[in-house]
């Protein structure tokens, strides 16, 4: 998969109190890379919760649901587009089938 606005990861891990995100964001990084999602089951085969949002979105738990990961996908394209990372709290007040 190519993966839009990774910056948006490295900008959040190098933050001083999310520096534990940054290598389970990295092996996230490099899992989703080398995947060939072509549909919302080929995500939860691999990422059991994994949850499936409204409009192409996917929650991926990270570092244990530490962090939320919110990813939009066009599967026909092989495009992931970074939506939104922050902690639990912090998901806790998006929507995340519109971010």
């Amino acid at each position: 998969m190519r993966i839009i606005a990774r910056s948006t990861l490295r900008d959040f891990w190098e933050q001083q109190n999310h520096q534990s995100a940054e290598q389970p964001l990295r092996a996230w990084l490099h899992d989703a890379e080398g995947a060939m999602w072509t549909s919302p089951q080929d995500i939860k085969d691999v990422y059991k919760n994994a949850s499936i949002v409204a409009n192409n979105r996917v929650v991926f738990n990270i570092k244990g649901n530490d962090y939320r990961l919110v990813v939009k996908i066009h599967y026909n394209r092989g495009i992931v587009y970074i939506r939104f990372i922050g902690t639990h709290k912090e998901y806790d007040e998006i929507e995340p089938g519109i971010v």
